[in-house]
């Protein structure tokens, strides 16, 4: 069952002062996917500012990396829910790791043969797994605990993958950038570039099949007492849930729009900077405040709403952007990568006011939470086109935009109404 309407105990059980000594283990191994799709996310940067020479293509094209990426995420969201109600999270999770492993290991005729498309195919395979694992693992882990604490669980969750996030830049800069900047004008020196993402992407296919491996040899409660996933239009009348879905399109697409020309913008505004040094120290320093972030927020969830918590961090986020577009040099540049902090709470935040209170609907909502990260999808292209065309300050108003609709969620757009019969 893909997003369980309620709890796997009642209220009182052992759940109710804390997750529960019998879910630690299938809360600990959920967590631990957290890493894993992190990691294919980060690497993304790399990939677009990796592709640029290799393939001697504009930015816009380039940022079609997250296009592919996220889109596999769209179609996939709804598929993976109706599979794992009828087969269980177990199977489910195992079936993404599966495929998480296959697009990986196409990283291996993709780059022998020099194809970008090919490349986009492997990256919508990955992702096409992540959905199976995002739309099993983010509600499941809201449901393992008392509710009331289930924004700070997933957001506790959900820092694990902030190490994926530190260590992809560091990774990348090490065996995909180290030896490979300069200019790829001989086929030797393009194969020598494309084979250096090889690498990376087999180790993580090793380590995503061992971790399948576990989930087979472990036993994973089924949630109980969930409805059938199925369409059913009243949904849409619980508006703070449309609204949710709204703001985490703009959000995922704002996320995967800063993290794509990250790399770009500092070498760009740092003349001499190299994309080594600009992946493995400026993006993994703007990783690291994600990731502190994610942490200090939670923290803070337990003197602040989460909602007053979302619109205060979306505001800074939108001042910040501000600063990348008029300010230069360091300046500009430190500004981007103090976004990443303000960032970091808002994909789960919005997710857990989003499914809040929605009964029966739950699974059903949660799916098209998911599915709006197809935002990720449809906006960085357009943030490169205007890269292309105005400059690359210029194109952070896109995602100053997008920060101003999830502080608007924060502020009014969370609440919940009464839902006419």
């Amino acid at each position: 069952m893909a997003i369980p309407a309620t709890p796997v105990n009642p209220a009182g059980s052992e759940m109710s002062n804390g997750m529960g000594k019998k879910y630690l283990i299938p809360f600990i191994l959920v967590t631990s996917l957290f890493f894993l799709w992190g990691l294919a996310n980060i690497l993304n940067s790399a990939l677009i500012a990796h592709f640029q020479p290799l393939f001697n293509i504009s930015r816009s094209m380039a940022l079609l990396v997250e296009t592919a990426f996220y889109f596999g995420y769209f179609l996939v969201a709804i598929p993976a829910g109706l599979f794992m109600e009828t087969k269980g999270y177990k199977r489910g999770i195992i079936l993404g790791l599966l495929l998480y492993a296959a697009g990986a290991l196409l990283f291996i005729p993709a780059a022998e043969t020099l194809t970008f498309a090919f490349f986009l195919g492997a990256l919508f395979i990955i992702a096409s797994g992540l959905a199976f694992l995002e739309t099993a693992a983010n509600p499941y882990v809201t449901i393992l605990g008392n509710p009331r604490t289930a924004v700070q669980r997933l957001n506790l969750s959900q820092s694990f993958n902030g190490v994926a996030l530190i260590v992809g830049p560091v990774l990348a800069s090490q065996l995909i950038f180290a030896g490979n900047e300069g200019e790829l004008l001989t086929q030797a020196s393009k194969q020598k570039a494309a084979d250096a993402v090889i690498v990376p992407y087999i180790g993580i296919a090793v380590a995503v099949l061992f971790v399948a491996f576990l989930f087979s040899l472990t036993k994973m409660p089924e949630p109980a007492n969930s409805g059938k996933l199925r369409f059913d239009r009243s949904i849409f009348q619980h508006k703070h849930l449309t609204r949710g879905i709204i703001a985490q399109f703009f959000y995922v697409g704002a996320q995967a729009s800063i993290w794509g020309i990250t790399i770009d913008y500092v070498t760009h505004l740092l003349p001499g900077i190299s994309k080594e040094a600009a992946s493995g120290t400026f993006l993994a320093a703007g990783t690291f405040l994600f990731v502190a972030g994610r942490f200090i927020g939670t923290f803070l969830m337990s003197y602040v709403k989460e909602q007053r918590l979302l619109w205060i961090f979306a505001l800074f986020a939108f001042l910040f952007c501000l600063v990348g577009i008029y300010a230069g040099g360091y300046v500009a540049v430190y500004a981007v990568l103090g976004l990443n902090f303000f960032m970091s709470i808002m994909f789960p935040t919005i997710f857990a006011l989003g499914v809040k209170d929605l009964g029966t609907n739950t699974k059903l909502g949660s799916s098209f939470i998911i599915m709006a990260i197809v935002g990720g999808a449809a906006l960085p292209p357009i943030v490169g086109a205007v890269s292309d065309t105005a400059g690359i300050q210029a194109c952070f108003w896109l995602p100053a935009l997008c920060f101003l609709v999830v502080m608007y969620y924060g502020l009014s757009g969370y609440k919940i109404r009464e839902v006419s019969a």
